[in-house]
């Protein structure tokens, strides 16, 4: 009789980071499909969810180092990969585009590690995105901060002392982030515009009751994601922005190229140009940042605007940042097990392989 799949969870230890890979909810149903889950104990304390809830999910507390498979959020620390088991499975953030010698540490390790932020942008994989689910996340957190900076109301408000105009929100970036961040202004009252270099999207910010900022310049790319622009795009983009974001209460950011620095969308210039008390909320900083005057990790005033670059975003949401990551988690926990729940890794799937960044030769 083969012995079932272990699956470990580890207490993250990364400063900050409060979500954690699998939630009760999803042990059960990993158990369902044959898997054993050990979780170390406080794994889940930071995302509330105590030790006995696990325990009722029929989750064993203990060592989850020396499970076959361990699942985590953040990417793992050198000790962390010391304490992993040559020939084990490591699924979770692993930054193989940004962070190759940590990669090269869990390929020299023996573990074959699989990075859910390389899961193809397929339909079959689309429960598996977690990059889009903690994207929705940040997106909605992002509007969330940007009325709490905001010196001025979100909605249009009819008083007896007259009427107060709504704020007017401007999006740049029209992915996974983006949408919900327009989604979430237009919820809070806001009267809302999305811009991206990619015109496909334009549809889509419309479909959210938000206006389509058109600058005439287009850079579709692959993966869902704009390419880089040449120096004359970025030029014509960055004057026209600027004289664009003027008019805007709040300018939410969140371009990415993977694997490059974040591109420059808000200058210097174009934040002199904003109202005092405006608002630009940096969605992009851990990649440099698309605000010129963005620090990461920081809240700053500039030219009478507050600029915030917050970190990690979807920790700050931890209890349903956890559970949409879980989900995450195990759809791809269930394509790399057969049947019975024993350990079955298919290098011909174009998601097991696309997800794959480091493998051990049998």
């Amino acid at each position: 009789m083969i012995a079932n799949t272990v699956v470990g969870v580890p207490r993250e230890t990364v400063v900050g980071e409060r979500r954690v890979a699998l939630v009760p909810k999803v042990v059960e149903r990993l158990r369902a499909r044959g898997l054993e889950v050990v979780v170390e104990p406080g794994a889940g304390a930071g995302a509330l969810i105590p030790d006995e809830s696990y325990a009722r999910a029929g989750a064993t507390l203990g060592d989850p180092w020396s499970a076959d498979v361990v699942v985590k959020v953040a990417p793992p620390g050198r000790d962390e990969i010391g304490r992993l088991r040559r020939g084990s499975v490591l699924v979770g953030f692993l930054a193989p585009l940004t962070d190759p010698d940590g990669v090269r540490a869990l390929a020299d390790a023996g573990v074959t590690g699989f990075a859910v932020e390389s899961v193809p942008r397929i339909s079959r994989a689309q429960s598996m995105d977690a990059l889009s689910s903690q994207a929705n996340v940040a997106g909605y957190r992002a509007a969330l901060l940007a009325a709490e900076h905001l010196t001025r109301f979100f909605p249009m408000l009819t008083t007896a002392a007259g009427t107060v105009p709504p704020a007017k929100v401007l999006v740049l970036g029209a992915g996974v982030a983006g949408l919900q961040a327009l989604a979430t202004a237009r919820r809070l009252g806001a009267h809302t515009t999305g811009y991206d270099v990619r015109p496909e999207v334009a549809e889509q910010v419309r479909s959210v009751g938000s206006q389509w900022l058109d600058l005439g310049i287009e850079a579709a790319g692959s993966g869902g994601y704009a390419r880089a622009l040449t120096d004359a795009e970025r030029e014509e983009q960055q004057r026209q922005l600027s004289r664009a974001i003027t008019g805007f209460d709040v300018v939410i950011t969140t371009a990415l190229v993977p694997g490059r620095t974040a591109p420059t969308l808000v200058t210097d210039e174009a934040v002199k140009g904003m109202r005092p008390g405006s608002v630009v909320i940096d969605l992009a900083g851990e990649s440099g940042g698309n605000c010129e005057l963005s620090e990461p990790g920081a809240v700053v005033v500039a030219h009478g605007v507050t600029i915030a670059a917050p970190l990690n975003l979807p920790a700050a949401m931890p209890e349903h940042a956890s559970e949409l990551y879980a989900r995450n988690v195990a759809a791809l926990l269930e394509l790399l097990v057969d049947a019975e729940g024993a350990l079955a890794l298919d290098f011909a799937d174009e998601v097991v392989a696309g997800a794959c960044v480091t493998r051990e030769e049998p």
